[in-house]
């Protein structure tokens, strides 16, 4: 637990299961304090968080990211209660897109909210040399991605990357791959770069702590990750606020993070030959923060969660 701010109270027992989170819902509905509004993290809950707002009167806010909202939920029940949400928040506007393309939601109700990173803590730093020269990298052109290695999400783009290895190898021979994350994913990758005989020039570093992760991005030259099923891809402002060229995907929420190519490049990650040269283009960009990165600061975060509450919870406080 980290310290949590003076007027949020954190129900430790609904963390043991869905039977005990169940249980802590009703007795909030039945004995707990009058609610302004209800907000709804994940659609998987909206048959608790539903019942919730109307017994209390109050709106409903559901919260959605990316891939749980993309395609008809499996439950029906939870298909007709995103239609009857008031207002639903999103991390994109290719969420929405993805989301009202099958559930019958206006337009007019939903809200974008986008991530955000921490411009201070997240920033340029001087090279970490003793970590490059433990990854081995210190003196080669370093691609970075950072996510999850799972085998049921193969979203991320690693294998675009690693395909590509064998011919930017060819014209960059100091190139080299680092992915950043761990999984049960992580084998076959591994395997895959053997095969195409580039496994000297992929590193694989599997979890790393938030001080290290940092320490890597200012390690690294471009940031990539042609990816098919990003939500958002709060790793590219990460990585861009420490400076570095990031190219995403022009067929997912990463046209978000990157203000649809006002802050890196977008490629079609079916193209093999559009990342290339992406990537040879951020090679030649000079390091720095992208004029325009504030958009997505904390302070502006806050700023729009402020302005989503009071519009929705104070015409009925």
């Amino acid at each position: 637990m980290e310290p949590m701010p003076r007027k949020v109270r954190f129900d430790r027992p609904a963390a043991h299961g869905k039977l005990r989170f169940g249980w802590r819902v009703v007795r909030l509905a039945l004995g707990g304090p009058r609610m302004n509004l209800v907000v709804c993290g994940h659609v998987n809950l909206l048959p608790l968080a539903w019942p919730l707002s109307r017994l209390h009167r109050c709106p409903l806010m559901l919260i959605v990211h990316g891939i749980e909202a993309w395609r008809p939920h499996r439950n029906p029940l939870v298909r007709k209660l995103i239609r009857l949400t008031d207002v639903v928040v999103a991390v994109s506007g290719y969420t929405v897109e993805r989301l009202r393309s099958w559930a019958s939601v206006p337009q007019e109700r939903f809200r974008i909210l986008p991530n955000c990173v921490d411009l201070e803590a997240f920033a340029p730093r001087p090279r970490n040399v003793e970590l490059g020269r433990r990854y081995g990298i210190e003196s080669r052109r370093v691609l970075l991605t950072v996510g999850r290695l799972a085998g049921h999400e193969r979203y991320k783009g690693f294998d675009e990357v690693i395909e590509l290895l064998p011919q930017l190898a060819r014209e960059l021979p100091d190139v080299c791959y680092v992915i950043v994350g761990d999984g049960d994913d992580r084998e076959r990758l591994r395997a895959k770069a053997q095969t195409l005989g580039v496994a000297d020039r992929v590193v694989f570093t599997r979890f790393v702590r938030e001080e290290e992760k940092i320490d890597l991005y200012n390690l690294a030259d471009v940031y990539v990750m042609p990816s098919r099923g990003e939500g958002f891809g709060i790793v590219f402002l990460e990585a861009m606020a420490c400076g570095v060229p990031a190219v995403g995907s022009m067929l997912d929420g990463s046209r978000d993070a990157l203000r649809d190519g006002a802050l890196g490049q977008l490629v079609d990650p079916r193209e093999p030959q559009q990342l290339v040269q992406a990537i040879h283009r951020a090679l030649a960009t000079p390091r720095g923060r992208p004029a325009g990165l504030e958009y997505f600061s904390d302070h502006a975060y806050r700023e729009r969660v402020a302005a989503i509450v009071r519009e929705v919870a104070l015409p009925h406080a």
